[in-house]
Order: C-alpha cells, then sequence, then structure tokens
C-alpha cells in the first residue's frame, strides 16, 4: 500500500468533508468521531468506519494513541450562530461556551490538540464566531490555542459561493505547533450555473405538492 503524506484525526466528522479533500492530498485518517446517527451511517457508506460517539466520553484508551500530523474539526456551531444564538434566547436557553451541550466542545478538541501534539490543525465555524459576546468568545479561543497549547494561529473567513449554490461565510482557524510562512490561498474558481447541477431526469417524489409549496410560501411570508 502507498504510504501516507501525513495522518489525521477527523472530529464532528459529519459526513466526512474534511476526510475527502484530505484524502486526495495524500493523507490518511486515523480516527474519527461524530454523534450524530445517520452521519454516521453516511460516513461508513463512503469510507467504511463508523466515528466515535459523543467526544465528551471519550477516553484515553479508545482515543488513537499514535502519532498524529494535523487535527481538524468542525465543531458545533449553533451555540455562535446568528440564527442559533436567536432561537436559543427566545427559548430561555444559554449560548456560546455557556451552553453546557455544544458551547464547550471547543475545549474537547483543545484536549486532544494537547494529547497528541500535532504539527497542525484546522479548525472551522461560523462568520458570526468572530462577533459572539462582543468579540470575548474568539479571543477566548485563541487564548487556548495560542498561548495554553502554544501554537502560531492564523483565522480567515472563507465564502464558499464559488463551489456550492449558496452564499456560505465560514471562519477557518488554522495552527502550527512551529512558526511557519502561511497565508490562506486566494479562492478563484468559476462559480457553476444552475443548469449544470440540475438532473434532466427527475422522479416525481421530488416534486413539492401543492399544499407542501403553499405551506413554504406562507413560511416565508411569516
Amino acid at each position: 500500500a502507498k504510504k501516507a503524506r501525513f495522518t489525521f484525526i477527523d472530529l464532528f466528522a459529519g459526513i466526512g468533508g474534511f476526510r475527502v479533500a484530505l484524502q486526495k492530498l495524500g493523507g490518511k485518517c486515523v480516527f474519527s468521531s461524530d454523534w450524530d446517527k445517520n452521519a454516521k451511517t453516511t460516513y461508513y457508506e463512503n469510507y467504511g468506519e463508523v466515528p466515535f460517539g459523543d467526544i465528551r466520553r471519550l477516553s484515553s484508551e479508545k482515543l488513537y494513541s499514535g502519532k498524529v500530523d494535523l487535527v481538524c474539526g468542525d465543531f458545533p456551531c449553533q451555540p455562535f450562530s446568528i440564527a442559533g444564538v436567536s432561537k436559543k434566547l427566545s427559548l430561555g436557553r444559554k449560548h456560546g461556551f455557556e451552553d453546557e451541550n455544544q458551547g464547550v466542545l471547543f475545549f474537547e478538541v483543545a484536549k486532544i490538540i494537547k494529547r497528541h501534539r500535532p504539527k497542525a490543525f484546522i479548525l472551522e465555524n461560523v462568520k458570526h464566531l468572530l462577533r459572539h459576546d462582543k468579540g470575548n468568545t474568539f479571543r477566548s479561543i485563541l487564548h487556548v490555542l495560542e498561548k495554553e497549547l502554544g501554537y502560531y494561529v492564523h483565522s480567515n473567513v472563507i465564502d464558499a459561493k464559488n463551489f456550492v449554490p449558496q452564499h456560505r461565510e465560514r471562519v477557518f482557524i488554522v495552527g502550527f505547533r512551529r512558526p511557519v510562512q502561511f497565508k490562506f490561498p486566494e479562492v478563484q474558481a468559476r462559480k457553476p450555473v444552475l443548469g449544470e447541477i440540475l438532473d434532466d431526469q427527475v422522479p416525481p417524489k421530488y416534486t413539492l405538492s401543492d399544499h407542501l409549496c403553499n405551506y413554504l410560501q406562507n413560511y416565508a411570508r411569516k
């Protein structure tokens, strides 16, 4: 078998967005984790392995113990997103780091980075993370990564609109164990057009019923 160029841990893996990119670059995934059962099913279909479940129950003996070059993770964004915060506030729930179910999961990522000391990490979240709690949340994250863990950190907002039919801005946080010359790449790609994406033959089950169509229109007006 061809030797991997690097090894990586895939946290909050979803259906494997990070993994498909890193494998194309010659990386080998040595551990994955996600708690959503449907995501885990799809991940298994894509990669032949079932990710570990709740990262908060991840004991040291269950985590890969070998050398790891890279840790990547899309830690939960709901506690920090505009929509997520609004919903939690309307329900009288806590958000940000005070959200004990999701907000504190960043610190679980930090524990794994501290344990493995990878050469680098890539973390991703919603753009609003930069402004959450008047910027205090993001400053806390940088403090942990830079001051407590000792990494050289770079961050940038990247919009995926050149690759998907959606205005989708996300903040990427990249850290290195040693200082390196790093610059986020300029995203230059031809935007896809609708005709390239749509299927010519579409099963009838995907056509909205009049009832559902009216419901969605009414909901949009509301």
